[in-house]
């Protein structure tokens, strides 16, 4: 299993930062990694990157402002990511924690260095949209 962690301070409310991070059928609005999603119902849903590849989340525990827990796989990994806000100062500390398992054994040569990519670039989109 490979775990990637990222862990920053977003300035802004932790109910704003909240509800952006979970309204997923507006991704495609503020997230430059992201061409669309998909609502399957009020645990699932699917995100499209900018080719058009598939990634299906499922959550599997929600603590409203403090947590949120969800299963994701396409054809290329299965795993699970863990985010947790913290109010700070009138501010949002976040922390997340993904952890996952390459089906592909080719994969772990650069999906720690992709996670770490990926995760770098949605807390740079929500600064941005957040400001």
């Amino acid at each position: 299993m490979i775990t990637s962690y990222m862990k920053d301070i977003i300035d802004s409310d932790i109910h704003k930062v909240w509800e952006t991070i979970l309204a997923v059928d507006k991704y495609s609005a503020w997230r430059s990694d992201v061409s669309k999603t998909e609502v399957i119902d009020d645990h699932k849903f699917i995100e499209y990157n900018n080719e058009g590849y598939a990634t299906t989340f499922t959550t599997t525990f929600i603590e409203p402002y403090k947590r949120w827990e969800f299963d994701m796989e396409n054809s290329n990994i299965k795993g699970h990511w863990t985010g947790i806000f913290t109010c700070v100062d009138k501010k949002t500390q976040i922390d997340f924690t993904e952890d996952v398992i390459c089906k592909k054994w080719f994969m772990k040569l650069f999906v720690k260095s992709y996670l770490k990519k990926q995760q770098t670039q949605f807390v740079l989109d929500l600064k941005r949209i957040l400001k």
